[in-house]
């Protein structure tokens, strides 16, 4: 019988690694305005696979999917954003994750206006919603205030303001600082941008800019973990692969399948 700690120390490197290309892609602040691309659209579907290594095998772990659509809400014209993970059925008996993720982002800022959580994992279900009131800096979290620092952004919305960030603007080595409001908290992070370079995945052979969030002790990674995230060289800055390692093994997530992209697909060298 698999030991529950063991079960929970693995989830928690499932679940980073079914929101990393939103917690570890994530907003850039203060920003000039040339440095932005248009990188997304309304009706853009991305599906991405996940991968568990423990013994030099990559076995097929869970899927993410991510579904871009138009809505109104409190006046705002956004993007209603909604991420989905599920473990794969041939991996339910290790540990069952039926996660949802939503985020209600101002087309015009890029910041969230609502964002929502839908949990269910191991047999634990919960619900969290976020309302934003950037005009105040203001979070309200279960019915409770919390300030926020300006262009405080959710785990999923700061994915998608962050593939607008115009890369060829910044050097090997920049360091740069984004905040995200989880959990009741305010966490200051930052991400390293370290080159470009070509990568081989499943689907074939791309151009890439590789990035790497650098985590902070005290914030929600342990200190010591790594994590390096690959985005397509083009105008959609479409995450094709995240590496990281977690307690007990390593995780990888590939691009799988793409739809409805804004902008031609350049990063793509050869498919397979």
């Amino acid at each position: 019988m698999v030991n529950m700690e063991k079960k929970r120390n693995f989830y928690n490197g499932l679940k980073l690694a079914i929101a990393a290309a939103a917690m570890a892609v994530s907003p850039l602040l203060g920003f000039a305005q040339g440095n932005f691309v248009k990188s997304f659209q309304e009706g853009e579907k991305l599906t991405f696979r996940v991968y568990y290594n423990m013994s030099f095998i990559w076995i097929n772990s869970g899927n993410a999917e991510f579904t871009v659509n138009p809505e109104v809400v409190s006046g705002h014209s956004v993007y209603h954003i909604t991420g989905v993970g599920n473990t794969a059925s041939s991996f339910e008996w290790f540990y069952k994750v039926r996660d949802v993720y939503e985020t209600y982002v101002d087309k015009e800022t890029l910041l969230p206006v609502k964002f929502v959580r839908n949990v269910n994992e191991g047999g634990l279900k919960f619900c969290n919603e976020v309302s934003f009131k950037h005009d105040k800096c203001i979070a309200v979290s279960d019915k409770q205030e919390f300030a926020i620092p300006k262009n405080t952004q959710d785990v999923l919305s700061s994915m998608y303001f962050a593939r607008n960030v115009n890369y060829n603007a910044y050097k090997p080595g920049d360091k740069i600082p984004f905040t995200m409001f989880l959990d009741k908290q305010v966490y200051n992070l930052y991400i390293r941008y370290i080159s470009k370079e070509r990568i081989t995945t499943h689907m074939g052979t791309f151009n890439a800019i590789k990035i790497s969030p650098l985590l902070i002790q005290g914030t929600i990674f342990k200190d010591g973990n790594k994590m390096t995230i690959w985005l397509s060289d083009d105008d959609n800055h479409l995450p094709l692969r995240i590496e990281s390692p977690i307690l007990i093994g390593n995780i990888k997530i590939d691009l799988l399948e793409y739809e409805n992209l804004r902008n031609p697909f350049g990063g793509l060298i050869s498919s397979k």
